[in-house]
């Protein structure tokens, strides 16, 4: 059961990351950073905000005391809404 949840969680990670390289590039275009420093600074924003997701909605999780199941369904979606929210700007 840990095995799954790890892996559910290593793929919301992967996708909030993939979401969030298109602000992260515009970022990086806006501060006109190119080669290595655009590529460091693009693998550290979108490490960023996908910490930032999934801590944010954990702590939502955990003040709706929400477990097993019901947590999982809840966070999942709140990383999907947190993923498509910057998308959208």
């Amino acid at each position: 059961m840990r095995t799954l949840i790890a892996s559910v969680t290593l793929a919301l990670l992967s996708t909030l990351a993939h979401a969030g390289n298109a602000a992260c590039e515009a970022k990086a275009a806006e501060k006109k950073l190119a080669g290595a420093a655009k590529n460091s600074f693009i693998k550290k924003c979108e490490k960023d905000a996908a910490g930032s997701a999934s801590a944010a909605c954990l702590n939502k999780a955990a003040e709706k005391k929400l477990a097993g199941a019901a947590k999982n369904s809840f966070v999942k979606k709140c990383e999907k809404d947190a993923a498509a929210a910057p998308a959208a700007q």
